[in-house]
């Protein structure tokens, strides 16, 4: 019983995994009510049936695909055949070929066709140099623009010249248009392919008009309205505008507080911003409110995936994300600047070790541990410094929520500090007494100032690390970037001073332990 349940979660799981890919691809959305029926037909299938489903989800279509392509049909049998695949599968057969295939197949796919597969292509690019810059260029004019633009990022300034000095006028002018923003601006990842329609139409005219626009862009879920001066004036969901009366008013089913960003909108500024609306597509406008393309689903996954890399490479003290093919130069200029303030910060460090000198001279055994506290404190205040930064987010933020997040970090730091030191107290002295041989009172004296430093440490580690960023986002410096590596060194800084303190004051001054 077991064993068929498992069986069926794993074929369930794989059902969803497929629809979702489908779903995507083909930009549908999938009816639960269908799913049902769908799930229901699956269940009630044969083995043979049930084979071959599972042949489909393992992705034999490829296969099946370059079995066509290498069989000995002809050009028009074979087109034929592979027309009744999704191009996903084209295209993952399209990568197992060699190139002298591909280059034959070029020809006897058409360069229309050609641009639908290469959307499906991790690297596209790589394929595209295989064309003549013209049938490169007319295989770009095909393609939706922003997926054009990230082609052309790959290239070479000069062939990327080339190429749009060969695409068509309209192509060219929405590529242009794109390529145009900097890549941190709003502008530089949306699309042209979107339905635009005016406000006094009727119904019938509306339905009519998005019937002609749908021939050369698809995204279609949601409909983009202009009023009598061609400004932006709101947006209509498909099935509102399916479901309409032809009686009924167009005003009526138009959202006019439609979300919208500015083409020249930093992308740090307003991602949280349009993220949590979830619609399809996030219209782009210029400053006068006119309407120059469309920010869809896919492009706002993009762009967040490239801000969690940034945010990540922040922490890390860099600037930007490096590539595989980034040089060793340019890595360098990246990472160099941080490294040297945190040289002389990690100086001040070592100078602030070397005069707790006297007290290593006494008890030599206190810099067995002195790691410890280093690493608790650091892993602390990183922690403390992430939740920060996320919170930092929220530009509406009050002091007295500030305030709050200290509080809380603090006293965070202070209940898992607790419950680390006591552990400490306890392992520790056994270890020292055990394994180095102190007599039970001097060992547990040492690890009690372990535990007490430990404590401490972690407090105002947590402090600090909630505080540090919040000072940087005052003075407008970017947090993610400061407070990465400065974090670290300053946690180091006060754990030492602690712990190294604490093991004076009350090991030596007040216990006078030695030894």
């Amino acid at each position: 019983m077991r064993g068929l349940y498992s069986s069926k979660a794993k074929i369930r799981h794989q059902i969803f995994t497929e629809i979702a890919r489908l779903a995507y691809s083909r930009k549908q959305e999938i009816d639960p009510d269908d799913f049902q029926y769908f799930w229901e037909g699956i269940s009630q299938l044969t083995p043979t049936e049930r084979k071959v489903f599972d042949l489909y989800l393992e992705g034999k279509n490829a296969k099946e695909i370059l079995a066509i392509m290498h069989g000995s049909f002809s050009k028009e049998e074979m087109l034929d055949r592979i027309a009744d695949y999704h191009e996903n599968d084209i295209a993952e057969a399209f990568e197992l070929l060699s190139e002298s295939e591909r280059k034959s197949w070029y020809q006897m796919f058409g360069p229309e066709q050609i641009a639908e597969i290469f959307s499906y292509i991790d690297d596209p690019d790589s394929y595209l140099k295989e064309l003549p810059l013209d049938e490169a260029a007319k295989v770009l004019s095909f393609m939706d623009s922003d997926d054009a633009v990230d082609i052309l990022d790959e290239m070479d300034h000069s062939t990327q010249e080339k190429l749009v000095g060969l695409l068509d006028e309209e192509s060219g002018h929405d590529i242009k248009m794109i390529l145009s923003y900097e890549d941190d601006e709003m502008g530089s990842k949306m699309t042209t392919n979107f339905i635009v329609i005016h406000n006094n139409l009727t119904i019938r005219q509306a339905m009519r008009e998005l019937v002609q626009q749908a021939g050369e862009n698809d995204n279609i879920s949601t409909v983009y309205v202009l009023d009598e001066n061609d400004k932006f004036y709101g947006a209509i969901d498909l099935k509102d505008l399916i479901v309409a009366r032809q009686e009924d008013n167009l005003e009526d089913i138009i959202s006019t507080s439609y979300p919208y960003v500015n083409d020249h909108e930093m992308i740090d500024d307003c991602i949280e911003r349009i993220k949590d609306y979830a619609e399809d597509s996030i219209p782009v406008l210029t400053e006068d409110k006119q309407l120059i393309g469309v920010i869809t689903a896919q492009d706002l996954v993009e762009v967040v995936d490239d801000a969690m890399g940034e945010d990540y490479a922040k922490l890390a003290g860099l600037t930007a994300e490096e590539d595989l093919e980034e040089t060793t130069t340019e890595s360098m200029k990246k990472r160099l600047p941080w490294l040297i303030v945190l040289l002389f910060l990690g100086m001040i460090v070592s100078s602030v070790v070397g005069a707790f000198e006297s007290v290593v001279a006494v008890i030599p055994i206190v810099m067995c541990f002195q790691s410890l506290i280093l690493d608790m404190a650091g892993n602390v205040g990183t922690q403390s410094l992430a939740v920060t930064i996320r919170v930092l987010m929220d530009e509406q933020l009050t002091t007295k929520q500030k305030l709050m997040l200290v509080v809380k970090e603090m006293k965070v730091g202070f209940a898992n500090g607790l419950f680390l030191g006591f552990m400490a107290w306890i392992f520790l002295g056994l270890y020292i007494c055990v394994i180095k041989g102190y007599p039970i009172h001097h060992a547990m004296m040492v690890s009690g100032c372990v535990g007490i430093s430990l404590v401490t440490a972690m407090v105002i580690s947590s402090m600090v690390g909630t505080l540090i960023p919040m000072l940087f986002k005052k003075i407008n410096i970017d947090p993610a970037v400061a407070s990465g590596p400065l974090i670290t060194t300053v946690n180091d800084l006060v754990a030492i001073i602690v712990y190294y303190g604490l093991a004076m004051l009350f090991l030596i001054d007040l216990l006078h332990v030695s030894g």
